[in-house]
């Protein structure tokens, strides 16, 4: 195992961990890439539907997709190879729906004979800017408990089930997180949440009990980058307030330092369009944010692109390293 750092050097980068899975995760990273940090990404394997879904099973390996998104969004390469790793296939017995960057990463597992040296070489094929991990190398299930009492099995189903979450759990419930992961959090002098669907994305990390307890550690800056929208399935009707007391519950003890949440109007026609799936926006309840003793950043960071709202990733990284590097020097003073 690596040498634990004594802390940040004067004129060294900034280490950020973030953890997460599914898109708004790769989004925030296409903008963190291009400030002076030290990325560490560690994502979900809790996936069990479409490509990713069929390769865990038939091939016995974590399941690929969300790894293949932040090594795409960390990528430092030509349009086209980003093209090339998220190229689905849409005909062809047995290619039919399968990701060809999903492919890669099943190669590479094949060939190596293991999943996270299969990252690392892709990642050097990708010119990637940092380290991607999984949060464990093992065979994860996201399971729900649904306020009627029901189970629900596996990642993909959770959302369509048409009722409202009790609790997720991981099986096995005793997953073992991987050692360069936790290493990474201890190293780490901040570490960000988010954004990402909460039960499906950034849950299925934090259930990882040692990874949760090595963040729990940290005297480092604990951020979460709440969703601008409700997540039809998992979230109706959730305030920004909620999600942090869902993970709250989840892991049973507060540990978020700062929230970041969206305070920009969002344009009719583009609630108009959201409203049609059931996704409204996250309403900041800032008093009820304080109350849970956090530091509340509330700033326009949306876009709107391809007919979707998203985090404006250049906006909220620039907003993160600011927000990490005041926390440094506050921290300095106080020893001082």
């Amino acid at each position: 195992m690596p040498t634990r750092r004594k802390g940040t050097q004067p004129g060294e980068q900034l280490r950020v961990v973030v953890i997460g899975g599914g898109t708004g995760l790769s989004v925030l990273l296409r903008g963190l890439k291009h400030e002076p940090v030290h990325i560490t990404a560690i994502v979900t394997v809790a996936d069990d539907g479409g490509s990713s879904g069929i390769l865990r099973e038939e091939m016995d390996m974590p399941p690929p997709g969300d790894i293949r998104n932040v090594l795409t969004a960390l990528a430092d390469t030509e349009p086209l190879m980003e093209k090339v790793m998220q190229y689905r296939f849409s005909t062809g017995t047995g290619l039919a729906g399968h990701n060809l960057g999903n492919l890669l990463l099943a190669a590479m597992n094949e060939i190596t004979g293991d999943f996270v040296t299969a990252v690392k070489k892709l990642s050097g094929v990708l010119a990637v800017r940092g380290d991607v991990l999984p949060a464990s190398t093992q065979s994860i299930r996201l399971l729900a408990e649904m306020e009627d009492g029901s189970i629900v099995v596996g990642e993909s189903q959770i959302p369509l089930t048409g009722k409202r979450i009790k609790r997720v759990f991981l099986d096995p419930e005793d997953a073992v997180p991987l050692s360069e992961a936790l290493l990474a959090i201890e190293e780490a002098d901040a570490i960000l949440i988010g954004p990402g669907s909460l039960y499906t994305s950034i849950l299925p990390n934090l259930l990882v009990r040692g990874l949760f307890d090595a963040v729990k550690r940290s005297p480092s800056p604990k951020l979460y980058i709440c969703n601008v929208m409700t997540q039809p399935g998992e979230t109706d009707g959730y305030t920004a307030s909620a999600h942090v007391e869902v993970m709250y519950r989840h892991v049973g003890s507060p540990f978020l330092d700062t929230v970041i949440v969206n305070s920009a109007d969002i344009p009719a026609h583009v609630l108009e369009k959201y409203a049609e799936k059931g996704a409204t926006p996250v309403i900041c309840d800032l008093e009820r944010l304080r109350q849970l003793g956090l530091h509340v950043v509330a700033k326009p960071l949306v876009t709107f692109e391809d007919g979707y709202l998203r985090h404006d990733a250049h906006a909220v990284s620039k907003q993160v390293v600011s927000l990490i590097r005041r926390k440094r020097r506050m921290q300095k003073l106080e020893k001082e």
